[in-house]
C-alpha cells in the first residue's frame, strides 16, 4: 500500500516495508538482514582460510602486514562501538523500543562503528591470506552493510527525531579524517 511520509513523498508501508525506505525489514526486527551478514562473514573466513595464497613473495608479506594492521583496527572499532552502546546493544538492526540515541566514542566517528570494523577485519583477513575471492566476498559484506545500514537508519530516524542531524555530521561506517573548512 502506497502512504504519503512526513517528506510528503510517498512511501511503501506494509509487512516488508517501512515508511521512508523500500528495502525490506526481512523479519519484525531484521533478523534476515543479520541471518545474510552471518553467511557473508562465513564465506569471507572460510574463503581467506581454503582458497589462497594468490599471490607470494614480498607481496604476500607486505599483505600479511596489512591484514594484521586492518584486523587490529576493525576490532578496536567494532568493540568499541559495542561498548559505547551499552544496554542499547543488539544483534538486529532495528532499534530496541527502550534504546537511547548513542552519539558519543566510537559513534562520534562513525554512524555505524561496529559495522565498519567488520568491513575493515575482513578486508584484512582477505588481503592477509593473500585471498582474491576473501577479497571479493569483502567487497560483498561491505556493499551488503552498507545497504543493511540505510535499513537501520530508516528505522533510526522513526525512533529518534535527531538521528537526521546526526547523520548529517557523521560518517557512515568508516572513520575518514574530516577535511577542515577553508
Amino acid at each position: 500500500m502506497l502512504t504519503l511520509a512526513p517528506s510528503g513523498r510517498r512511501a511503501w508501508v506494509g509487512a516488508y516495508h517501512s515508511p521512508m525506505t523500500r528495502l525490506p525489514s526481512l523479519g519484525p526486527r531484521g533478523e534476515g538482514w543479520v541471518l545474510i551478514q552471518g553467511v557473508l562473514l562465513v564465506l569471507v573466513v572460510a574463503a581467506g582460510w581454503s582458497l589462497g595464497p594468490d599471490w607470494a613473495g614480498p607481496l604476500r608479506l607486505s599483505g600479511i602486514v596489512v591484514g594484521i594492521g586492518l584486523i587490529a583496527v576493525g576490532i578496536v572499532l567494532a568493540v568499541r562501538g559495542a561498548v559505547d552502546l551499552r544496554g542499547a546493544l543488539t544483534p538486529l538492526p532495528r532499534p530496541r523500543e527502550d534504546a537511547a540515541l548513542v552519539e558519543s566514542g566510537a559513534y562520534s566517528f562513525v554512524r555505524h562503528p561496529i559495522y565498519g570494523g567488520l568491513i575493515l577485519a575482513a578486508f584484512g583477513w582477505a588481503i592477509g591470506q593473500a585471498s582474491i575471492v576473501a577479497i571479493a566476498l569483502a567487497v560483498a559484506l561491505a556493499a551488503f552493510l552498507r545497504v543493511k545500514s540505510a535499513r537501520e537508519e530508516a528505522w533510526l530516524e522513526q525512533r529518534f527525531p535527531a538521528y537526521a542531524a546526526y547523520r548529517a555530521r557523521t560518517p557512515r561506517l568508516i572513520p575518514w579524517p574530516r577535511r577542515s573548512g577553508g
